[in-house]
């Protein structure tokens, strides 16, 4: 079988010059911005947001943020995506970024998850790649897939299945925040299996796959959450002590995704898509930025993460609460929203923020730092012009008794992140009619 070599995208770690930067990212002119449109299936020009020229919208997501520490070899995977909104059909994003060798993809399948372990409702259907069933994606490269009919709704599980040859190292997202499956080294390709008796093995991070398209023009947008840790969903399974819900998907992302299906009209409705990364930073300056995350600042994966996702029109920017332990004062932080929030504009990207939520490890110097964030980031109510709307997050999660902690019922008990029932708050405060404004007109 011949091979189809997915083009070259370039990890894209350094932040584009900010006058070029959003004509880079409408018009794929330059070299680098060209390879990265192996993004765009066969039948789709990119991530075009004009009025009536996109049907796919990205409804799922999982940002790669590194090697996983065990290759695979020979074996299948079978990771679970939950769809916050669906379509009559889907396709699938497969990463290399991090990648030092060519990745070999022999089959992949779509198939809507029974529920249970890795079995799926009825036979997977085929995944092709530019009508191929195989694929090689190179160093730094990713694809993706053409269109398979696979109809779905919101909320469904949608189970994704590779099969890898040769000796590899995976690209993963390390937190699912549910459990994912893999087939024994050496027993080759089982993603056309219904049953899930092959799939012995299992992993808590999301491997290879990056996100999940669906056609339905009936869709006005993807809104996209960005942001470290607390867009990510750490605290989303901690229903209380000695209690864990994992793959429950209750992260506040979730929640949102569902108040807007059930609360919005038919013609506002959008996908919502998580691009969190724990122990991310907005700012790429700050002295403290641990190794592990470094280069996956806020503008650093802007491009791979966000605008190459398909109709974007608004952000959910959740951005600063590892900064200012890290190192960054108020300045740097200012800065790298500017930088960010003029590139998302440019593209024709609404942008909405929330203020930097309390921590009670904060010291005085923190908090006056957190308290010019916030009053930058609410002034005018739009960040000086630079961004779309407020997401007052911080107001939820702060203790009315002790303003830098969080308050006792939503904190997991590590003061930082948000249980369920906290999850579900920060759900509810959003404002549907402000993002409803998004809309693709």
């Amino acid at each position: 079988m011949r091979r189809f070599l997915a083009r070259v995208l370039e990890p894209a770690r350094a932040p584009l010059a900010k006058g070029v930067a959003a004509a880079l990212a409408l018009t794929l002119a330059s070299s680098t911005l060209a390879a990265s449109a192996s993004t765009a299936a066969p039948d789709d020009a990119g991530p075009d947001r004009r009025p009536g020229r996109n049907a796919w919208f990205t409804s799922w997501a999982s940002s790669q943020q590194g090697l996983a520490p065990t290759p695979l070899r020979d074996q299948s995977m079978r990771m679970i995506t939950h769809l916050s909104q669906g379509g009559d059909a889907v396709r699938i994003r497969v990463q290399n970024t991090f990648g030092a060798a060519p990745l070999t993809v022999d089959a992949a399948t779509v198939a809507h998850s029974a529920g249970k372990d890795a079995e799926t409702q009825g036979r997977p259907l085929p995944v092709t790649f530019d009508g191929r069933r195989e694929v090689v994606i190179p160093p730094g490269g990713e694809v993706w897939s053409d269109p398979t009919g696979l109809r779905t709704a919101a909320q469904d599980d949608v189970a994704v299945s590779l099969s890898v040859s040769g000796t590899v190292v995976p690209g993963r997202h390390d937190s699912a925040f549910r459990t994912n499956y893999l087939t024994p080294p050496g027993s080759g390709d089982h993603t056309a299996d219904p049953a899930g008796t092959a799939f012995t093995g299992t992993t808590g991070s999301t491997l290879l796959v990056s996100a999940v398209d669906v056609r339905n023009p009936r869709l006005r947008g993807t809104l996209v959450a960005y942001g470290s840790s607390v867009v990510d969903g750490t605290g989303s399974t901690d229903c209380g002590p000695d209690c864990d819900r994992p793959g429950a998907n209750l992260r506040w992302t979730d929640d949102l995704a569902r108040r807007i299906t059930s609360e919005l009209p038919a013609t506002r409705q959008f996908a919502l898509a998580n691009a969190g990364i724990g122990g991310t930073t907005s700012a790429a300056t700050c002295p403290g930025i641990g190794e592990s995350v470094r280069g996956l600042d806020a503008a650093a994966r802007l491009e791979r993460d966000v605008l190459a996702l398909h109709g974007v029109t608004g952000v959910l920017y959740y951005y600063g609460t590892n900064d200012l332990p890290a190192g960054c004062d108020a300045g740097q932080i200012q800065a790298s929203y500017r930088e960010v929030f003029q590139r998302l504009r440019a593209a024709g990207v609404k942008v909405y923020v929330t203020p930097i939520t309390p921590r009670p490890g904060y010291t005085d110097q923190h908090n006056r730092d957190r308290h010019a964030v916030g009053t930058f980031v609410s002034k005018w109510n739009s960040c000086g012009g630079t961004c779309d709307g407020i997401l007052p997050f911080d107001q939820v999660l702060e203790d009315p008794v002790r303003p830098n902690s969080i308050y006792p019922p939503y904190d997991t008990g590590d003061g930082v992140h948000a249980n369920i029932t906290g999850q579900r708050a920060l759900a509810d405060i959003v404002s549907l009619p402000m993002l409803a404004a998004s809309a693709r007109r």
